[in-house]
């Protein structure tokens, strides 16, 4: 469970930081610019709470991945 949580975490930082970025590109790029007072605000809440459902939705496939990995015969080393 320890190992879950961490790599939730980990995750969760990596999605919310690219979710902010996309969300800061759309309102200053486009004309939504004139509103960034009011939107900016609203991409950094909106970010945080939408990351949570993606890095647990992300965390099980990391975590099976890996376990598949380390499952994985070890290769020979070539000569």
């Amino acid at each position: 469970m320890r190992l879950r949580i961490m790599l939730t975490l980990l995750i969760y930082l990596i999605v919310q930081g690219v979710l902010f970025g996309i969300g800061m590109v759309i309102v200053m790029a486009t004309p939504l610019n004139e509103q960034a007072n009011v939107l900016v605000p609203w991409v950094v809440g909106l970010t945080f709470i939408i990351a949570v459902p993606v890095a647990l939705g992300i965390t099980p496939r990391m975590k099976a991945w890996r376990e598949m990995r380390s499952r994985r015969p070890s290769e020979e080393p070539r000569p």
